[in-house]
């Protein structure tokens, strides 16, 4: 984790400092920039196509092709004689604005935490099943609008040739074309951030040869209805859950503007016949406001984005594309190809473990990034569980926002894959988080600030849940807090770290108030708490979790204590505050190594627990997604990491599970194990044909999870430096990257062959000092003159750098 002082963000450039100092200069810097801004070729070259792409329509949802826009998703299956969307709204959630907290916890947390002091865990985590949960003990689920179907009559699957269905990912559209009866019929479907719509567009190669049938089929309570005489319209509201009333209203509009031909709305359904083209245009609005608010009116948000006049579809299509090509654009990798482009995409995945396909990889990549803007902008919702795509009413762990490892998962690219405006809807819902989990803490705790366990949902519950087994860990909200310092390192955005600290400084001064004193060690701890999701022991065949001072808590404390102090320090605030954090964080239990030499996951050092096999690794927090234990830094805590793994058992029990894996064996240094884990993940049953990470089920969080960890083996910025190719696995001998985002502010480009790299650019965005690790003899040029850098060891330079200009790496013979 990089160390900021106030100076270094206020600062905009500076003289190298140090020893063994030597300097570079361009002879030609505009040529010299012109030949390293040359980069990866273009957006969906041929040698490097970004499209997923198929020769037979899907038959169920994993493979049907994704589409949204941050706040509306569909799923689009590219049939014949029917076409189906599926159509999600991210605010869809059953019940409503809800409180979970649950005041007789107060009065049994004494009673809690002296049953774990005196090692009677079986009766703890029974008092706290009983008087410590949220009421309903389970929060609410994640539901989908329903399906718009077109039906086109007299076209049958029988005698159809050239059919393909594709989704381009440098246009975020999909599409699907074929021949039926000599006529070649096309169908593209794509999402609008600017306009806030669904397009559909349909076209034939024949005059009048266009025809269908489109209706709405929901598994909600709800009508659907003529609009108009060229509108279809569906009304409902969600589902009713654990005693709550469904309280999400909604409105769908179809709206079909057709190009020749005939339309009609009765019975129920919208007709177009014997039309040259038609363009169909889908809004939907929700009386969603916020979590508290629900009175907004449904109609009136659907039909403010629906065009009242035939809108000009060149024009939808390319303001979504540049809209959408602002953020996908900014970054090109290319990690080599092969004759397995000529393929369909399902069955690249199930040969991708045989090897010989680097551009599969490169695809899964870029599709990530993809699933990232499309389920993560605002306006809208945060990612779930599965982005913003469900099919289900009720579908697993109600699609909500995991907080003990998946929802964050969701946002490592956010950073490093250039992407940071996708973190928007997330800061929204932790601010947010922080009004309600400011109640938990009071009615819950007696306690200041705020608090967030295992789970939350559109409510923003913020009380533990499920059962004590699972949701009995508080520190759910200090790991998003972590994210406002995790966008400032990658952005240098103060105005943000300012509009956030108050969420940050609430989490922090809650911890302020409850950890609670070992009286063994001596160490502050949470009380009650556990590892997540797993067991220390079995008490009378019950599966027992609850403990106190986890080691997964005290490493989100360790860097939750240290950024608080960072972040005040930059802001010029709390001074008195910041000295008890530190001194708190003195105090804090340290990682500590176990009698099988792994990571302790537990304040004790639990035998049998020790070896419990589990898709969680959450004592490695450290490792990753923290910078405490590096090889190079801590190579005893890296080896009992490394133990902890292979203690952990084999990695392929969830794709989500395996994503976090490969990132830690990338921060590792393990080349070969990380590639493994990516075959692992890029495989038949933990990836879909449609590309969609499996636990199995649909959890989305692999998929991001898998971008971060090919980040990880090409580039990593952590604990003060940059490094450039750390763990790039043999499988990807030659490649170019542009566009990768460090910590400190720096845009990258760069290039390798054999393994090694042989050029990189580097823009500095804020001006900071950058330590840059390569593993050669390199020379730093750039394109404003000299270069005094440093060589404070071998493999790795150091200078300083000034905003807005590029530095050249280029390795001496």
């Amino acid at each position: 984790m990089t160390e900021y002082t106030r100076r270094q963000v206020l600062r905009t450039a500076g003289a190298a400092a140090g020893t063994a100092v030597v300097a570079g200069t361009l002879t030609d810097p505009l040529a010299a920039a012109a030949a390293a801004a040359a980069g990866p070729e273009p957006l969906g070259s041929d040698t490097n196509p970004l499209k997923l792409w198929y020769t037979q329509p899907a038959t169920e949802w994993l493979q049907a092709l994704a589409v949204g826009n941050g706040r509306l998703g569909a799923m689009v299956y590219g049939g014949i004689a029917t076409e189906q969307l599926q159509l999600n709204e991210d605010s869809i959630w059953a019940g409503g604005p809800h409180q979970y907290d649950d005041p007789a916890g107060r009065e049994a947390l004494p009673e809690i935490r002296r049953l774990i002091a005196e090692e009677d865990y079986l009766a703890a985590q029974m008092l706290a099943d009983e008087k410590f949960m949220g009421r309903p003990t389970e929060q609410m689920q994640y539901q989908p609008i329903g399906d718009l179907m077109l039906a086109f009559p007299g076209i049958t699957e029988a005698g159809v040739t050239s059919y393909r269905r594709e989704l381009d990912l440098t246009t975020a559209t999909t599409s699907v074309n074929y021949v039926a009866d000599g006529v070649r019929y096309t169908r593209e479907v794509f999402v609008s951030h600017p306009d806030q719509v669904l397009v559909m567009r349909l076209t034939a190669d024949k005059a009048g040869a266009l025809s269908f049938d489109a209706t709405f089929t929901t598994p909600q309570a709800a009508t659907v209805d003529r609009y108009d005489d060229r509108t279809l319209t569906l009304n409902g509201i969600s589902g009713d859950a654990e005693g709550l009333k469904g309280s999400v209203k909604f409105c769908a509009l179809a709206r079909a503007f057709a190009e020749g031909g005939t339309t009609k709305v009765a019975d129920g359904k919208l007709t177009v016949a014997g039309a040259n083209a038609v363009t169909l245009v889908l809004s939907i609005g929700s009386s969603y406001r916020n979590y508290l608010d629900v009175s907004a009116d449904q109609v009136a948000k659907a039909t403010t984005h629906l065009p009242a006049e035939r809108p000009a579809y060149g024009r939808l299509r390319q303001t979504h594309i540049e809209d959408y090509r602002r953020l996908f654009g900014r970054l090109d990798i290319d990690l080599g190809t092969s004759d397995s482009i000529a393929l369909p995409t399902d069955q690249r995945v199930v040969a991708f473990r045989n090897g010989g396909d680097p551009q599969l990889a490169a695809l899964y990549y870029q599709f990530g990034r993809y699933l990232l803007i499309s389920s993560s902008r605002s306006p809208g919702q945060p990612a779930n569980l599965q982005g913003i795509w469900s099919y289900k009413m009720l579908p697993e762990w109600q699609s909500k926002f995991t907080l003990n490892i998946n929802a964050e998962m969701n946002y490592w690219p956010a950073g490093p894959a250039n992407l940071a405006e996708c973190w928007d809807p997330m800061f929204q819902m932790i601010a947010e988080l922080a009004e309600s989990g400011a109640r938990t803490a009071q009615v819950m705790y007696d306690a200041p600030g705020w608090v967030a366990h295992h789970n939350t949902d559109g409510w923003r519950g913020t009380a533990p849940v499920d059962f004590a087994f699972y949701g009995v860990w508080p520190t759910g909200g200090a790991w998003l807090s972590l994210l406002f310092w995790e966008r400032f390192e990658y952005t240098g955005d103060l105005a943000m770290l300012q509009k956030y600290y108050p969420v940050l400084r609430g989490s922090v001064e809650f911890f302020l108030d409850q950890l609670q004193t070992d009286a063994k060690t001596g160490y502050l701890v949470t009380s009650p708490s556990h590892s997540p999701e797993l067991k220390h022991h079995d008490y009378d065949n019950e599966g027992v979790s609850i403990c106190a001072g986890p080691t997964m808590d005290s490493e989100i404390l360790h860097d939750l204590f240290k950024v608080f102090g960072q972040a005040a320090a930059l802001l010029g605030k709390d001074s008195a505050m910041a000295a008890q954090v530190a001194e708190a964080r003195s105090r804090l239990a340290p990682i500590q190594i176990g009698y099988l030499g792994q990571i302790q996951e537990w304040l004790i050092d639990w035998d049998e627990a020790a070896l419990e096999t589990s898709r969680h690794v959450s004592h490695l927090w450290a490792l990753f997604p923290s910078d405490q234990i590096t090889p190079r830094r801590t190579p005893e805590l890296a080896d009992a990491a490394r133990k902890s793994l292979e203690l952990r058992g084999p990695a392929v029990t969830a794709g989500w599970s395996l994503a976090w894996k490969l990132n830690m064996r990338a921060r590792l240094l393990e080349p070969d194990n990380a590639y493994k884990h990516l075959t692992q993940l890029l495989a038949p049953g933990r990836t879909a044909p449609n590309l969609f990470d499996l636990h199995p089920p649909f959890q989305i969080d692999g998929n991001f999870g898998g971008v971060s960890g090919i980040t990880e083996m090409i580039m990593q910025s952590h604990s003060g430096e940059v490094a450039l190719l750390p763990c790039v696995p043999a499988a990807f001998p030659t490649g170019k990257i542009r566009g990768l985002r460090a910590r400190g502010g720096f845009d990258l480009d760069l290039t390798w062959s054999d393994g090694k790299l042989t050029r990189a650019r580097i823009r500095s965005l804020l001006g900071n000092r950058l330590k840059l690790r390569t593993g050669l003899h390199v020379d730093v040029k750039s394109s404003a003159g000299p270069v005094a850098f440093a060589r404070p060891e071998d493999g790795v330079v150091e200078f300083r750098t000034r905003p807005g200009v590029d530095y050249y790496i280029e390795p001496r013979p």
